[in-house]
């Protein structure tokens, strides 16, 4: 599992103070309010930078980092990730998981076959759909329902599947 989660992405600059335009990567936006510090990954590495505002325009939060003052220090940054220790991840509920610990699981049937390997997922207004590739390449998709999606064991890397009637057709 990883240690660090992306909760935003720097969009473009906001004004010329400083302030950037962050996309949540998090189901909760305004969790930014309640944050006191992110990790930008510039890529060559990781700078911890203390949240000194936060506003929200849209569906954008718009940050403002303590001792970043001019839109010359921040723009380079555009495009780049935030990340939050997972100790500081929200708490989930019985039966939810992060998607990034999902991506990679191996996917077994309720008759113990195994049948490929979790690649996405995707949200739904409804339930989310479990993307699972195939040993043969072929995508298939499963509703994340508890008819269809059985168990998710982590610590075994295994989801375990059930294949409704018509699913494969």
């Amino acid at each position: 599992m990883e240690n660090l989660l992306r909760v935003g992405i720097i969009s473009s600059t906001h004004g010329l103070r400083g302030e950037v335009k962050v996309f949540p990567t998090t189901d909760d936006a305004a969790r930014f309010k309640k944050l006191k510090k992110v990790i930008l990954d510039t890529g060559k590495e990781q700078v911890d930078l203390e949240i000194e505002g936060v506003k929200f325009f849209k569906n954008m939060a718009i940050l403002k980092f303590k001792g970043i003052d001019s839109i010359n220090e921040i723009e380079k940054y555009k495009g780049k990730d935030l990340l939050i220790p997972r100790e500081q991840a929200v708490e989930l509920g019985p039966d939810e998981n992060f998607i990034f610990d999902l991506i990679g699981l191996k996917v077994v049937t309720d008759e113990q076959m195994e049948f490929g390997t979790l690649t996405d997922v995707i949200k739904t207004g409804a339930n989310d759909v479990y993307v699972v590739t195939t040993q043969e390449g072929k995508e298939v998709l499963f509703p994340a329902i508890k008819e269809c999606v059985l168990d998710v064991n982590l610590d075994q890397g295994i989801v375990m599947v059930h294949i409704m009637d018509g699913l494969l057709d």
